[in-house]
């Protein structure tokens, strides 16, 4: 099972991110844009997730997934790291975020990141 470590780990080694406490919580940014976070007592993360997926993601896996009521009218996604199969799959969703948050710049220059699962 995935831990604040491994969020840490697989979100610092992705294309120019940085790690900045706000809000009394680790950040993690690419260029300076916010991709994902480590709320609370780091037993989850918070990640970006386009609003209409995100609503199919929490009625799929509603264990795995939820929206925190002060994230609800952003596209943000809350994840359980007790809930997720591997860090596989962890770093499926931290990509996933990145991408979100990435310049083109940097989704032209890391194509390979555009595939799921990649290592």
């Amino acid at each position: 099972m995935p831990d604040a470590d491994d969020v840490r780990r697989i979100a610092l080694s992705l294309p120019d991110t940085a790690e900045k406490t706000a809000w009394s919580m680790p950040t993690f940014r690419v260029a300076g844009k916010m991709f994902a976070t480590l709320p609370e007592d780091e037993t989850s993360i918070a990640v970006r997730c386009p609003k209409e997926e995100r609503d199919e993601l929490v009625m799929a896996e509603p264990g795995k997934f939820w929206i925190a009521g002060h994230e609800a009218s952003f596209a943000w996604v809350r994840v359980r790291l007790t809930a997720l199969e591997d860090t596989a799959e962890l770093r499926d969703i931290l990509s996933d975020s990145w991408r979100q948050a990435a310049s083109p710049r940097l989704l032209e220059a890391y194509p390979e990141l555009g595939v799921p699962g990649t290592p």
